[in-house]
């Protein structure tokens, strides 16, 4: 299935009295929506959504009410944040702090306010 130019309208009291009406429906619309989306990604990037697509839908499946599914995927969400690995811990490795420590990231310390300028044109 091609989805590199469709664009899913999104209304959501649409969305919402299919979901009530047609729950089938439903499912292969957000189904759809989600294989758009992902199909406009990048393509190096594809394969990874959807295997993070299959992880979150396999904790829907696991949970036994839509908002357990919502507080199980959040939780994910922010172990990709703050957990070992996390997008926490790359922004303070790309900024110089030390690694975190049994994933608590203890007191951090400031940068230096000073640098060095070049001056680049006087090299040219």
């Amino acid at each position: 299935m091609d989805h590199k130019n469709e664009q899913i309208s999104f209304e959501f009291d649409e969305w919402l009295g299919i979901a009530r009406r047609d729950p089938d429906a439903f499912e292969k619309m957000r189904r759809s929506a989600i294989d758009s989306v992902i199909s406009q990604a990048p393509p190096a990037n594809q394969q990874r959504l959807r295997c993070l697509q299959w992880r979150i839908d396999q904790e829907r499946r696991r949970a036994r009410t839509p908002l357990a599914a919502c507080i199980r995927i959040s939780q994910m969400m922010w172990e990709s944040v703050t957990g070992q690995g996390g997008l926490l811990q790359a922004l303070r490795r790309l900024q110089g702090y030390p690694e975190a420590h049994d994933g608590v990231i203890g007191d951090v310390p400031r940068l230096p306010r000073e640098a060095v300028v070049v001056d680049l044109s006087e090299r040219l």
